[in-house]
């Protein structure tokens, strides 16, 4: 993966990505999670490279709208736990490096000063839903889900989820996703406005580029800056609990209770 010597976007092929598939259509780029064999999970190197292609397409001008999506039959299933298992588990120093880059990919994400769309084309699961939650607008396939597992596996989620949900959804039905663990169906994702619209399979394709051809014919700078005013309460919940939340899932690394949830759930893979 190249790095700049200065802001200027540069096309694509010319920054060495192996996680994801960064496409630019002028007024539009799209960034796809592609690693469809483990269900598009994180990895370190995914994140860093997020990252990097949120940073490309907030330097390109001709870029109006990011699309962000996945390839094969979910769009993002949170972080690796094989990853975790061996590489974080035990290792809290070595898990607060890799949750830094999952904050920066956040950060890049949320601050790219162009509207973005996900495109859930499959289930999102614990950091994809996250993933979506911090893009502008969502368009979900109709017959996928959303749930959050961290209960279950030994993570708060506290990448997005308990900082956005009551936001989104209100107080009531966030507790419900997060303590539950419970599926939530797309069409409810919309009705809760967890998302924005439910599609069939069929029309998810047409329904994001209706919603890329109307933000694209905005004003780019009043756009940017009516997207700044629209995540402050969630630049505030962010900002006030991120690094807390970092530091606390790095010390649980060191823990029984992720270490035993991780590996039954691994096991039963």
């Amino acid at each position: 993966m190249t790095q700049p010597d200065r802001p200027q976007p540069v096309a694509p092929d010319e920054l060495g990505f192996e996680r994801i598939v960064y496409e630019k259509a002028p007024p539009r780029a799209t960034i796809t999670l592609n690693r469809p064999e483990i269900l598009n999970a994180f990895d370190f190197r995914m994140l860093r490279e997020i990252t990097r292609a949120c940073e490309d397409a907030s330097w390109d001008d001709s870029i109006r709208v990011v699309v962000v999506t996945g390839a094969g039959r979910a769009f993002c299933v949170g972080a690796n736990l094989r990853e975790w298992a061996d590489g974080y588990l035990g290792n809290p120093g070595e898990y607060w490096k890799w949750f830094g880059a999952f904050k920066d990919m956040h950060d890049r994400l949320r601050e790219i000063g162009k509207p973005t769309v996900a495109r859930i084309n499959g289930i999102a699961v614990g950091g994809g839903n996250e993933l979506q939650m911090a893009c502008d607008l969502a368009v979900m396939v109709d017959d996928a889900f959303i749930r959050h597992v961290g209960p279950e596996h030994g993570s708060v989620p506290a990448g997005g989820a308990t900082q956005w949900l009551t936001i989104m959804v209100g107080d009531r039905r966030a507790r419900e996703i997060v303590l539950m663990c419970e599926e939530i169906p797309a069409a409810k994702a919309a009705e809760w406005g967890l998302v924005n619209w439910a599609v069939p399979a069929g029309e998810l394709d047409a329904k994001v580029d209706e919603v890329v051809e109307s933000l694209a014919r905005k004003l780019p700078q009043t756009t940017r800056y009516a997207k700044q005013h629209l995540n402050f309460w969630r630049d505030l919940a962010w900002h006030e609990t991120i690094n807390h939340a970092r530091d606390w899932l790095a010390l649980s690394m060191a823990t029984d209770e992720p270490k035993a949830a991780i590996e039954k759930f691994l096991d039963r893979k």
